[in-house]
């Protein structure tokens, strides 16, 4: 029986999210480079997030944090699009319900925030992951957004707010 809770991320969950962050990608076998995994924010998550129009939430079980995702405007895209970023969960919260809670958390966020689309970026394998957005209402694209970084992630999808 999963008992998590999900809030706003603090500065001392820092170097726990990278932990999640940098362990799923490794887990999934994403490459180190062009993907989140050498992200320079992953080092201070609180503040990178700290900021008008933006959020990360984790996933904290018995006082550990087990998965994140955050809400920040579109790098260098329409201001009225906002990117989900960083969603990632460790095994042992997987299918318990987290990502959908996780995503409608970050979604109505974003409404609040006045933002109308939210885009995200994945990468092709990550099955359940293109699940959960496709069930969240997230569409495919045929090209990327913005100017995330990411030119290893080949999966873009977009949804109405």
């Amino acid at each position: 029986m999963s008992n998590y809770s999900i809030r706003k991320i603090k500065p001392e969950d820092n170097l726990q999210v990278k932990q999640v962050v940098q362990s799923v990608l490794v887990e999934m076998g994403v490459p180190k480079v062009g993907t989140a995994y050498e992200d320079a924010s992953l080092n201070d998550m609180y503040s990178e997030y700290d900021k008008p129009g933006q959020a990360y939430f984790v996933v904290e079980e018995h006082g550990r944090i087990i998965g994140g995702a955050g809400i920040a405007p579109l790098a260098n895209g329409n201001e009225k699009i906002c990117e989900l970023q960083k969603m990632y969960f460790l095994p042992e919260i997987r299918g318990k319900g987290a990502g959908a809670e996780m995503m409608q958390k970050c979604l109505s966020f974003a409404r609040e925030e006045g933002f109308e689309k939210c885009y995200l970026e994945t990468m092709p394998y990550m099955e359940h992951a293109k699940k959960l957005y496709a069930r969240s209402g997230f569409t495919p694209l045929e090209g990327p957004l913005g100017d995330t970084g990411h030119y290893n992630c080949s999966v873009w999808m977009i949804k109405d707010l």
